[in-house]
C-alpha cells in the first residue's frame, strides 16, 4: 500500500512539475508577448543625446544685475563637470544609492516595493515605484507619469537601453537638469536660485540636502507650509550622505542643526523699480525672436538699464506724484469697518493696495479727539496721528480746488476709517508712535533717462506702480508736449536766418483760426506783453506770443519739417498752434529729440537692449557694431593709434545750431523756467512744458552726457489745477533724479563745436556789451552773424544783426521800454491760450 501511494505521489509530482513547466512556459511566452506588444512603439532613447531642454531667458541690467527671467520652465542647464560633487552625492543618497552599480534596474528595490504595494493597495494608498534615477530619466523624458503596469514595463525596458547607450555621468546630468523641484524650478541650478538665491557652487551642505529632499514631492516639503516635514526630510538626506561616506558625521550633525531659510528671488526695490523697463524688454525680444525662443530658448539679454539710476528715477517720480497729490487734498478712506472687539480680524479682511511705499501700512481709526486720532494696526498695536500731520488733508474738489481748512481730526477722519499711514517719528517735532496720513496718488506720469551719445535708455519708469497699472506713460502715452516743443521751433529759426539775438515782437497777436474757432489768439502765462525780445529771452522765459509770431514770420513748413526730422512727430500739421506743442507725442520720442540736440545734432536710436546671446553664448543681436581694423590685434604696439570709429549717425541738424539751442536752454536753467535745476550747481539745460488748462506738465533736463524727461498728468485728461505748470510739477522730479544720477558724472561744460563764436551781448535786446555788465552774457553765433558795434549803436545801446524787425519804429520803442524795466525774475509763460 505504501509503495502504491508513493508511486501515486511521484506520478502526481511529475505531472505537477510538467504542468508547472508548461504554465511557466506559457507565462513566459505571455509575458514576452506582452512586453513585445507594449514596447513595440517605444520612443527612441537615442534622442536623449540631442537633448536641448527648455531654458529660461535671463535679463541683466547694464551693470550686470539680474532683473528678470522669462520661462515656461525655470531651468538653467549646467553640464555635469560644473555640478559640485556634493550635489550629485545628495541626490544619489536620497533617490538611488546604488546608481553607479546597477544596470538601470534595482531588483532588490523592486521586490521591496512590490511587497509594500500589497499593503498600499489594501489601504488605498499611493503605490511605491522603486524607480532608479535611470528609470526616472526614462519616465521624465520619454514617457508619461501615469500609474499603470504598462508604463512601468516600458520604463524598465528603456532604462536598460539608456544604460547601454549612455555613461552614468550623462544620465545623472540629464536627471539633475530635468527634475522638477517646486517653486517654479526645473533642475538643480534653477532650484538653487529660486530657493536660496545662490548658484550651485555657493550652496552649503544643508541647502543641497534640502534640494535633494524635494523630488519625492515638492509640495510635501514646502519650506513655509510644511517646515517640520521639510527639515525632517532634509536631515534624513544628510544622514544618508553620512552613511554612504560622502560627508563626515561631524559635518552631518552641523548641517542638520542649521535652520531652513529660503529667499524670495527677484523681489525688493531694485526689481520692483525695473518692472516697466523689463516689460518693454519682453515685448521687444518677443517681436524679434518669437514666443518659443523668448520663453524656452535660454537667451541672455543684456540691457542698458543702470539699476542705481532706475531706483533714483522711481523714487523721484513717486515723491513728485505724492507731493502733487498732497497739494490737492484727501480723497477719503479705503473702507469703513466696525470698531470694537474683533477689529483686527476685520481690518485684515480689507483689500489694501499693493506696491506701497516702504513704511506705509494700513490702520483703522479707533477714536478722534480735539488734537489727535488714535489708530490701530494689524498686529493689535496702536498709535496716533497728531493734528499737525492732518492739515494738508483738506477735501479734494473739482478742477484742482480744495475744501475748507482742517481744524480738528474729525474734519478728516471718522471712527472705523481704514487708512494708510507712515511713521513720522524721524521728523522734527514728532515722537515715536506718531504717524502721518498717506494716500496712493490718482495722478500719474513717467520718467525716462538716456545717454545722448549712444541712445542707451538708462532709466525708465512708466507710472507710479506697475502693479496698479501696466500702461507705460514713458513710451505709450501720447500727449501734447506744450512748450517743451519750443526748442525745435527755435532750431528751425536759427537755420532760417535768425540768431539768438534776433528780435521778435511780443505783443497781442491774432490770426485766422481753424475749423473749431474763428480766431487764434495765444497769450502769455503772465497775461502781459514785453515788446521786442531776443530769441534767447523768448526761449528762456517760454514766451508764447513771440513764439507764434516767429512761426508766422518764418512759416510753419520748416517747423513742421523739424518736428518730423527730430522724430517728435510723424506728420505734423503746419498750423500755428503746433508751434506751442499742440501735436501729440510720447516722452520717449521727445527725450530722443533732446538727445539729438545735446550730442551735436546727430540722430540717436533709443535702445533698451545692448546685446542678446543664444543658449550657446553666440551673439545674435548687438545694438551697435562699429567697424574697427585695429580692435582685434593680439598685442598693442606704440605705432598703433587709438581706434578711430567712423561717424555713421545721420546729421539731423547742424552742430552749430544744436549748440546754440543747448546754450539758450542753459539760460532757461540759470534765469528762466528751468530754475528748479539751478541748485545742482553744474552746467545744465532744460525746458518746461505745460498744456492748455494745466492738463499736462513736462520737463526735459540735460547735462553734457545725460538727458532726462518727465511727464505728469491724469490718464483721463483732467486739469492739474491752477499754477500746476511744468516748472512746478515736473521739473522738481527731474531735479531729484539728477541729484542722484549725476553723482558719478564729472562737472563739465557743454562741448562747443567748431564754427561757434561766443560774443558778449545784452540778452534782453541783443546789443553788444561787456562781460560783467548787468544782463550781458556770452552768446553763441555763427561767425559773421554776431551783432556788430557801431558808434551810433554805442550811443543808443542798440545793435541788430540779421533782424527782420530792427527797423520797425514800434519795435525800437518797445525795445527801449523793455530795457528800462527792472528784471522781474523768470516768467513761466507756457500756456497755449487757444481762444
Amino acid at each position: 500500500m505504501k509503495i502504491f501511494t508513493l508511486r501515486n505521489m511521484m506520478r502526481t509530482a511529475l505531472w505537477g512539475g510538467i504542468a508547472a513547466v508548461v504554465l511557466g512556459v506559457i507565462a513566459f511566452v505571455a509575458a514576452a508577448v506582452y512586453v513585445v506588444r507594449v514596447t513595440d512603439d517605444l520612443p527612441n532613447h537615442e534622442q536623449l543625446a540631442e537633448y536641448q531642454p527648455p531654458i529660461m531667458s535671463r535679463v541683466h541690467a547694464g551693470d550686470g544685475l539680474l532683473i528678470a527671467e522669462y520661462a515656461r520652465e525655470h531651468r538653467v542647464f549646467v553640464p555635469i563637470d560644473n555640478i559640485p560633487q556634493n550635489v550629485v552625492h545628495a541626490f544619489i543618497s536620497a533617490e538611488d544609492k546604488n546608481f553607479y552599480e546597477h544596470g538601470g534596474l534595482d531588483l532588490r528595490g523592486i521586490i521591496r516595493a512590490a511587497i509594500s504595494n500589497v499593503g498600499n493597495v489594501l489601504n488605498g494608498r499611493r503605490l511605491e515605484g522603486a524607480s532608479t534615477i535611470t528609470q526616472q530619466v526614462a519616465k521624465n523624458f520619454l514617457l508619461s507619469s501615469e500609474q499603470r503596469i504598462e508604463r512601468k514595463v516600458r520604463e524598465m525596458i528603456l532604462s536598460r537601453r539608456i544604460e547601454r547607450a549612455f555613461t552614468k555621468d550623462q544620465i545623472i546630468e540629464l536627471y539633475l537638469n530635468e527634475i522638477y523641484l517646486g517653486n517654479r524650478a526645473y533642475g538643480v541650478a534653477a532650484a538653487a536660485l529660486n530657493y536660496f538665491g545662490k548658484s550651485l557652487d555657493e550652496l552649503e551642505l544643508h541647502e543641497i540636502a534640502y534640494l535633494a529632499a524635494l523630488p519625492k514631492g515638492p509640495s510635501n516639503y514646502h519650506p513655509e507650509r510644511n517646515r517640520e516635514a521639510a527639515i525632517a526630510r532634509r536631515n534624513w538626506v544628510i544622514e544618508r550622505m553620512a552613511e554612504n561616506g560622502y560627508v563626515s558625521e561631524e559635518a552631518a550633525r552641523e548641517a542638520q542643526a542649521q535652520p531652513l531659510e529660503t529667499v524670495d528671488r527677484l523681489s525688493g526695490a531694485t526689481y520692483t523699480a525695473a518692472e516697466y523697463f523689463v516689460e518693454n524688454v519682453r515685448r521687444e525680444v518677443f517681436s524679434m525672436y518669437g514666443e518659443d525662443e523668448l520663453y524656452d530658448g535660454g537667451l541672455s539679454i543684456r540691457t542698458t538699464l543702470d539699476t542705481s539710476m532706475q531706483l533714483a528715477a522711481r523714487r523721484a517720480l513717486r515723491d513728485g506724484l505724492e507731493a502733487y497729490d498732497r497739494r490737492h487734498g484727501y480723497r477719503g478712506p479705503l473702507a469703513t469697518i466696525e470698531t470694537g472687539e474683533g477689529w483686527v480680524e476685520r481690518l485684515s479682511e480689507v483689500e489694501i493696495p499693493g506696491d506701497l511705499d516702504d513704511g506705509w501700512m494700513p490702520a483703522i481709526v479707533l477714536e478722534t479727539t480735539a488734537d489727535t486720532a488714535r489708530i490701530g494696526f494689524l498686529n493689535g498695536e496702536e498709535g496716533e496721528i497728531p493734528m499737525s500731520a492732518l492739515e494738508w488733508a483738506r477735501e479734494t474738489l473739482a478742477d484742482g480746488l480744495l475744501g475748507a481748512a482742517v481744524r480738528r481730526p474729525s474734519d478728516v477722519l471718522g471712527e472705523g476709517d481704514v487708512i494708510l499711514v507712515a511713521s513720522i517719528a524721524d521728523q522734527e517735532g514728532y515722537s515715536e508712535g506718531q504717524y502721518g496720513l498717506r494716500q496712493v496718488p490718482q495722478i500719474n506720469g513717467g520718467i525716462l533717462a538716456m545717454d545722448p551719445h549712444t541712445g542707451r535708455v538708462l532709466a525708465m519708469v512708466g507710472g507710479y506702480s506697475f502693479q496698479h497699472s501696466q500702461f507705460n506713460r514713458a513710451t505709450q502715452a501720447r500727449r501734447q508736449p506744450g512748450s517743451s516743443f519750443k526748442p525745435f521751433v527755435y532750431a528751425a529759426a536759427l537755420d532760417n536766418g535768425y540768431t539768438p539775438a534776433s528780435l521778435i515782437l511780443d505783443a497781442p497777436f491774432i490770426a485766422t483760426g481753424g475749423p473749431d474757432e474763428r480766431f487764434y489768439m495765444p497769450s502769455n502765462y503772465s497775461e502781459r506783453y514785453y515788446g521786442m525780445s531776443t530769441l534767447r529771452l523768448g526761449l528762456e522765459l517760454s514766451r508764447n506770443v513771440m513764439t507764434v509770431r516767429l512761426a508766422q514770420e518764418m512759416g510753419m513748413e520748416p517747423i513742421a519739417e523739424y518736428g518730423e526730422r527730430f522724430g517728435i512727430y510723424d506728420d505734423l500739421e503746419p498750423v500755428l498752434a503746433m508751434a506751442l506743442g499742440a501735436g501729440e507725442t510720447t516722452l520717449y520720442r521727445l527725450v530722443s529729440a533732446y538727445a539729438t540736440l545735446v550730442n551735436g545734432g546727430r540722430r540717436v536710436e533709443p535702445t533698451i537692449i545692448d546685446r542678446v546671446q543664444d543658449r550657446t553664448g553666440s551673439t545674435i543681436f548687438a545694438h551697435e557694431v562699429l567697424p574697427c581694423d585695429t580692435c582685434d590685434v593680439s598685442e598693442w604696439s606704440p605705432e598703433l593709434h587709438e581706434p578711430q570709429f567712423p561717424e555713421t549717425r545721420e546729421e539731423v541738424v547742424d552742430p552749430v545750431t544744436a549748440y546754440q539751442v543747448v546754450h539758450m536752454l542753459e539760460g532757461a536753467v540759470e534765469r528762466g523756467t528751468g530754475t528748479a535745476l539751478r541748485p545742482l550747481g553744474r552746467p545744465l539745460g532744460g525746458k518746461t512744458g505745460t498744456t492748455n488748462d494745466f492738463r499736462d506738465a513736462w520737463f526735459v533736463g540735460f547735462g553734457p552726457d545725460l538727458v532726462v524727461g518727465v511727464y505728469v498728468g491724469f490718464d483721463t485728461p483732467y486739469q492739474l489745477g491752477n499754477g500746476e505748470a511744468g516748472g512746478v510739477v515736473a521739473a522738481p522730479i527731474a531735479r531729484d533724479f539728477l541729484e542722484v544720477a549725476l553723482e558719478n558724472y564729472p562737472v563739465a561744460p557743454f562741448r562747443v563745436p567748431e564754427g561757434v563764436r561766443l560774443v558778449p551781448i545784452d540778452r534782453s535786446n541783443g546789443t553788444p556789451g561787456a562781460l560783467g555788465q548787468s544782463g550781458v552774457i556770452l552768446e553763441a553765433f555763427r561767425p559773421g552773424t554776431e551783432p556788430s558795434r557801431t558808434s551810433e549803436d554805442e550811443e543808443s545801446g542798440l545793435s541788430f544783426a540779421r533782424d527782420s524787425v530792427s527797423d520797425d519804429p514800434l519795435a525800437l520803442l518797445l525795445s527801449r521800454q523793455e530795457q528800462q524795466e527792472e528784471d522781474e525774475g523768470p516768467e513761466d509763460d507756457e500756456l497755449g491760450g487757444l481762444y
